[in-house]
C-alpha cells in the first residue's frame, strides 16, 4: 500500500501578528510547525504502516525552509519527501494551491491520500477535497478514525452530535481532524536518519505538469482583501429584574440587531 500524506508549515498562531498598515501577517521571528490535521494525518498514515505495511510519502508545497516539516516528519517514520518549492507557485489560494499538489501527485503512484482537514493559517477546509476532484477519486472529510479492509478504506466522519461509517474504493482521499490521534514523537535515531542519511526531493516549477493559468497569484481566482485580528468581545449586560422583564429585555435587543 502506497500512502501520500500532504502536510503545510504554518505559523505558531498563538505568536502571530499582524501589520497594522498591510493587513499581513508577520512572520519574522514567529516559529512555524507542521499544522496539527496534517500531522494526526501523518501519523494515521505512520499506524497504517506499523499495522499492515505502507509505503509514506509525504509532499510539501512552500518556501525552501518547509523542509524542516518534511524533516520531522521523516524523523517520524515517513518514507520519503518531497518539497515543492517556486516562486512561481507563490500567492496561491485553495484552487491554485490544490491544482498544484494534485499535478504533482500524479507523478507518484498512490492507494490512499491524506491531507489535513484545514490548516490553522487559513481554516478554509478546500485543498483536500479540491485535490481529490482534480484526481477524480472519492473524498472523505472530517476523518476521525480510518482504517483499510482490502481495497477500502473505512472512515469514522465526525458531525457535531453524531457520527458516520462510510466507505471508499481506493485510491481515495480524506482529510483527518487534530483530535484524531496523538501523534509520535520524533526518534534520535529517526532525527539522525532525517538529516544524515535520508533526502528531500525538490520539485520546481519546471517539474509540475500543471497549466500556467492554474498556479500561483495569477492562477488564483480569489484574493484575501484585507486580514485583522480578532476583536475583543464587548463586556455583556447583567440585568436584575423579573422574569418578564428580562425577556422582554432579551427579546427587544434580539429585534434592535435583526436576529428576530
Amino acid at each position: 500500500m502506497k500512502i501520500i500524506v500532504c502536510v503545510k508549515q504554518v505559523p505558531d498562531t498563538t505568536e502571530v501578528r499582524i501589520d497594522p498598515v498591510k493587513g499581513t501577517l508577520i512572520r519574522e521571528g514567529v516559529p512555524s510547525i507542521m499544522n496539527p490535521d496534517d500531522k494526526a494525518g501523518l501519523e494515521a498514515a505512520l499506524r497504517l504502516k506499523d499495522e499492515q505495511g505502507a509505503h509514506v510519502s509525504v509532499i510539501c508545497m512552500g518556501p525552501r525552509q518547509a523542509d524542516t516539516v518534511l524533516r520531522e516528519a521523516l524523523a517520524m517514520g515517513a518514507d520519503a519527501a518531497y518539497l515543492i518549492s517556486d516562486s512561481a507557485f507563490s500567492g496561491a489560494d485553495t484552487w491554485a494551491t490544490s491544482c498544484t499538489l494534485a499535478a504533482a501527485i500524479t507523478k507518484l503512484n498512490y492507494d490512499l491520500i491524506i491531507t489535513g482537514r484545514q490548516a490553522i493559517d487559513g481554516d478554509t477546509a478546500q485543498v483536500g477535497p479540491e485535490i481529490a476532484e482534480h484526481l477524480g477519486i472519492p473524498h472523505i472529510s472530517y476523518c476521525e478514525d480510518l482504517n483499510v479492509e482490502g481495497s477500502e478504506v473505512v472512515v469514522k466522519r465526525q458531525f457535531e452530535d453524531r457520527y458516520q461509517i462510510l466507505r471508499a474504493k481506493m485510491p481515495a482521499l480524506i482529510t483527518a481532524l487534530g483530535e484524531m490521534n496523538v501523534p509520535r514523537y520524533m526518534t534520535p535515531g529517526g532525527i539522525f536518519e532525517a538529516y544524515r542519511e535520508k533526502q528531500i526531493i525538490l520539485w520546481t516549477r519546471l517539474d509540475i505538469p500543471v497549466a500556467d493559468g492554474d498556479i500561483g497569484l495569477k492562477g488564483s481566482p480569489t484574493r484575501v482583501t484585507k486580514t485583522f485580528p480578532k476583536q475583543m468581545k464587548q463586556p455583556g449586560i447583567k440585568i436584575e429584574t423579573g422574569v418578564e422583564e428580562s425577556v422582554q429585555f432579551a427579546m427587544d435587543k434580539l429585534k434592535e440587531k435583526y436576529l428576530l
